[in-house]
């Protein structure tokens, strides 16, 4: 980036003191600054201004339930196949998440979950996968979203284990955009003396990623249509699902949500619903008493299907959202930063703070459900399509995983 460029977005957005700091380093420091500054989206920093904004009136959704599903299985399996064919189907795993919390510094999906031989995360997707390929006949576009720490890795990895026999022709990388973190006043803070501390977009940022990437042009020479997006670390889910895209399509709706019925009210998922009219998902935080005690007109509680992020977008909705500016959320964080230390030779002393000290800015997924305008809850069930990989131990874990995927069939 240009100095005067920096200057012009430093001052548009409150940040004078970063900008005198930065203009004055020696060349070479303000020289990577300036570089970094290419791949960060600094338009974030408006969110600062609207960060308490309350949420609409909630009210529960209608859910296609799996005894419905079962009626018409037959016919949505016709059309997603056939969609599939014709080439419309793309899909989409945010796959930039370390695995920090399995104990690991490489990426999640390259981390090993086989108890008798190797099985990576990564394997599991493509197998996955590889069961709608050789059910429809038909390859799939795969996008697969890295990150500037682990992208190299991960095209590394995917090479040497050739893409699990997934063909390589059909599958494309690109990196997400990072945003800019700020302290509580509001300024962009330092990880380094010549690097700004930063994060990247959230998991709603896959489209506008993509599309720095110029793979948007991508999608719409090649008729792409509809993008299954989905997290990397859900090792059961079934990607691409023709009975599943079927159900959307023949449903008219923009969008299509994979739900589950949840464990217990305070399961630690999304809750799919209706905000001010339209679809929506309040975070398991969000949820009050009022909402967890709710019922509907079946007396069954209002909002017991949690959303898995395992979406269906149609393009065309989400091109046109990206251009007029997705929302961006505020959430508190830990962010190593740099502090002034007398006592250091260099001056300075990075600091890992143990509590909350910085806003990172977000863009969600779940955001995009809200403003497709329309959204059909698809019913899964958990047992088949719902083993996520969060914590070492416990809920959620590569053990809880292990145990889902064995009582499923699955050789580990």
């Amino acid at each position: 980036m240009e100095e005067s460029k920096f200057r012009e977005i430093m001052l548009t957005y409150d940040q004078e003191e970063v900008m005198e700091k930065v203009c004055s380093m020696n060349e070479k420091d303000k020289a990577r600054i300036l570089r970094q500054c290419d791949f960060l989206d600094f338009s974030f920093l408006k969110a600062l201004k609207t960060k308490d904004k309350a949420r609409g009136k909630i009210e529960p959704i209608s859910t296609l339930k799996l005894s419905e599903i079962a009626l018409k299985k037959d016919e949505y399996e016709k059309i997603g196949v056939e969609a599939i064919k014709e080439g419309k189907i793309g899909a989409l795993v945010l796959a930039g998440g370390m695995g920090t919390r399995l104990g690991s510094n490489h990426a999640k999906g390259m981390y090993d979950i086989g108890i008798n031989k190797p099985v990576y995360i990564f394997q599991r997707m493509f197998e996955n996968m590889m069961d709608v390929v050789n059910r429809t006949g038909a390859w799939i576009p795969l996008f697969i979203m890295t990150n500037i720490m682990n992208d190299r890795e991960i095209k590394e990895f995917l090479i040497e284990h050739k893409c699990f026999g997934y063909n390589p022709q059909y599958i494309k990388f690109f990196v997400q955009d990072m945003s800019p973190c700020v302290d509580y006043n509001g300024k962009i803070m330092f990880a380094k003396p010549d690097e700004f501390a930063m994060s990247p977009n959230g998991n709603g940022g896959f489209y506008s990623s993509m599309m720095n990437a110029g793979l948007d042009k991508y999608c719409k020479e090649n008729g792409i249509e509809y993008i299954n997006v989905f997290a990397i670390d859900n090792v059961l889910q079934r990607i691409a699902d023709p009975v599943f895209i079927g159900a959307t399509i023949e449903s008219g709706c923009a969008t299509g949500a994979k739900v589950v019925k949840k464990a217990d009210p305070g399961e630690k998922v999304g809750s799919i619903c209706l905000e001010d009219g339209m679809p929506s998902v309040v975070e398991y935080y969000e949820m009050t008493d009022e909402l967890l005690q709710a019922k509907d007109a079946d007396g069954e509680p209002a909002y017991e299907y949690g959303v898995i992020l395992n979406y269906l977008f149609r393009v065309k909705e989400m091109d046109g959202i990206v251009r007029n500016e997705m929302p961006v959320h505020v959430v508190k964080k830990k962010v190593p930063y740099l502090a002034e230390d007398p006592n250091s030779p260099t001056g300075y002393v990075t600091v890992n703070p143990e509590t909350p000290n910085a806003y990172k800015l977000e863009t969600l997924s779940l955001d995009f459900v809200q403003m497709m305008g329309s959204c059909l809850p698809f019913e899964v069930v958990r047992e088949w399509e719902f083993a996520p990989i969060k914590n070492a131990m416990g809920i959620d874990s590569v053990d809880s995983a292990r145990k889902m995927l064995l009582a499923a069939g699955y050789e580990l």
